[in-house]
């Protein structure tokens, strides 16, 4: 085997915020990638509007850079187990990882799905304590708590030897040793450069490339991107494609790119131990090999962990269905999941018996509401079901998904949390008290049992509560378990609402429409206060009489409405229900909007 001592390719995998995205910018920036004047946006590799808005990264990317003469390219991975698929592939492209632990918070459960996933890829870590300037920071009980998890993940001798760093992404600064305070990220590239092993090939192998990513661009079309493992590739050059199923087809190189720093530059050629973006193989899927043309060699394909949630999308039927999106049909609903699927290994898509219903399963409920974002921002209109757990049988045994919870909060909340976590099948495995005022409880539960629950623990912990999930194999099924106590408030006729209407119906419960609203016949437009379904008219006027009363005057005191993201809208729906998306309106409807088809 050789090496390629010009190049290191590394992964930054953490906890949702901890820091990874910030990191990579003061990297980019340290490294002489942008001119002193450029203006440059904070999180610069979150380039999809929905990471920037929600502050999360979605879709791993990678970028490089240079120092030293060495060629470092960076993957920045999701930290959320919803897009563990992300994760999986990436880690194929990389030979080490950069384990990012916020200095306060410690290891979650998604440092530990993704360390997980690593350190089974025989990757070697280094580990980043972030944030070490909070005011609760606390590196040294975390770097024990890092330590505690690489030994429960079984991690060989060599992966437990990691060098550790304390760092401030914010101010760009990197130290080994916590009384000598930063100065610049020199030690963490240094760190890069002699703890992460160069990439190893094999000379006498011809091309081998694993398909690790597909995008697309309008000049070229279909990219597909992944790390050269053995020989080389040039412009112009035939080469074969191996597929899943054994069969083999050859295409042609049209255009051949690398990457520096965040922009994809033409190359002539590539080697074993690039990442590259191939143009040119329309018919490829993500796992695949792209060989020689001559005799090609398959590598393993990916494995990606199996679905758990799975929800009904159809093409929009309601009465105002059209008004709002440019995609409406199901032939064209059709064509954009199958591209996803194409894309996307977390995401199954399957064919029902009615020709406009697609069932789509992913990792949880995150994932899929994601999608629906999309697909609503490109204007599509759809109608989506409640999101239902998939089981397994074994033995005659239903098994069921199962996840392992972690709640962080203050102590006086909790009594709120238990009480709502035990009827949900939640058995409390874990207490932590670090005695700063906080509480870290751990709970192996069902996942229907969390399908529903993120507002009402946001509620009950007055926002300041922390909770993540992380799948934990599967279980005998649980029992029953509640969803929403109240029924719902349903328009009984189409008609557009008002102010006196919803006077009179406040009392009946919460309401999501405020006045002077377009609705429709078996919409729902409030949650009733009972745990019965109650048809309502909201489109009732006053009548006027040429009669003037003492009480004619009086202002109608209305109660702003509840308004609801997507994904408490998919909490909130139940079985007979549908979440209405257009690009411009979430509505809440019936299966059935005739209230007499209802009852």
């Amino acid at each position: 085997m050789q090496q390629r001592d010009a190049i290191r390719n590394i992964a930054i995998i953490a906890h949702v915020d901890h820091g990874k995205t910030t990191l990579v910018d003061a990297m980019l920036w340290q490294s002489g990638l942008f001119r002193a004047n450029e203006s440059v946006p904070e999180r610069i590799m979150d380039s999809i509007d929905l990471e920037r808005e929600k502050g999360i990264t979605i879709m791993a990317k990678n970028t490089a850079i240079t120092y030293r003469s060495v060629h470092i390219n960076i993957v920045d991975t999701p930290g959320h187990a919803d897009f563990g698929s992300e994760v999986e592939r990436t880690l194929t492209l990389v030979d080490g990882v950069l384990l990012l632990v916020d200095a306060a918070e410690g290891p979650l459960p998604q440092t530990r799905f993704v360390l997980k996933k690593a350190l089974e890829a025989g990757l070697l870590p280094i580990v980043v304590i972030n944030k070490i300037d909070r005011g609760d920071a606390r590196p040294a009980e975390v770097l024990d708590e890092v330590y505690d998890l690489f030994i429960d993940l079984d991690a060989t001798e060599d992966q437990l030897e990691f060098p550790v760093l304390y760092t401030n992404a914010r101010a760009g600064t990197a130290t080994p040793d916590l009384a000598e305070p930063g100065r610049s990220l020199v030690p963490l590239f240094e760190t890069i450069l002699s703890t992460v092993p160069p990439p190893r090939f094999d000379p006498a192998m011809g091309l081998q490339l694993r398909v690790a990513m597909l995008d697309w661009d309008d000049y070229v079309g279909r990219l597909v991107i992944g790390r050269i493992v053995n020989g080389r590739v040039r412009q112009a050059e035939r080469v074969a494609v191996a597929h899943r199923d054994g069969s083999v087809e050859h295409a042609k190189v049209t255009v051949l790119y690398g990457y520096e720093g965040l922009k994809r530059i033409e190359v002539e050629e590539a080697s074993a131990g690039d990442l590259v973006a191939i143009a040119g193989i329309d018919a490829v899927e993500i796992g695949e090999t792209v060989a020689e043309a001559d005799a090609p060699q398959a590598l393993p394909l990916i494995r990606v962990d199996e679905p758990t949630v799975s929800m009904l999308f159809s093409a929009n039927v309601s009465p105002f269905a059209g008004r709002e999106g440019r995609f409406v049909t199901s032939p064209q609903l059709r064509e954009r999941l199958l591209k996803e699927k194409r894309v996307n290994v977390g995401v199954r898509v399957e064919e029902t018996d009615s020709p406009d219903t697609f069932r789509v399963s992913g990792r949880g409920e995150l994932q899929l509401a994601i999608l629906i974002e999309m697909m609503r921002r490109e204007g599509f209109e759809l109608e989506v079901g409640k999101p239902t757990i998939i089981t397994r049988e074994a033995n005659g045994r239903t098994l069921e998904p199962m996840e392992h919870l972690v709640i962080d909060i203050p102590e006086e909340y909790i009594g709120a949390v238990t009480q709502k976590v035990g009827p949900r099948r939640g058995a409390m495995v874990k207490m932590v008290n670090h005695g700063t005022g906080r509480v870290r409880l751990e709970y192996r539960m069902p996942a229907r049992g969390l399908i529903g629950y993120r507002t009402e623990f946001l509620t009950d912990t007055r926002g300041t509560g922390l909770l993540n999930h992380l799948f934990d194999g599967w279980d005998e099924w649980q029992g029953e378990i509640g969803h929403r106590a109240n029924g719902a408030l349903v328009a009984d006729r189409t008609g557009r609402t008002t102010a006196y209407a919803i006077d009179h119906l406040q009392a009946r419960g919460g309401m999501f429409v405020g006045p002077g609203v377009e609705i429709y016949e078996g919409q729902v437009v409030g949650e009733n206060s009972r745990d019965s379904d109650m048809d309502v008219n909201i489109t009732k006027e006053k009548k006027l009489t040429n009669m003037r009363a003492s009480t004619a005057d009086e202002a109608a005191k209305l109660t702003p409405p509840r308004s609801m993201s997507l994904e408490q809208c998919l909490e909130w729906i139940r079985e007979d229900e549908l979440l209405e998306v257009t690009p411009k309106s979430l509505r809440l409807r019936k299966r059935q909007l005739r209230g007499r088809r209802r009852f």
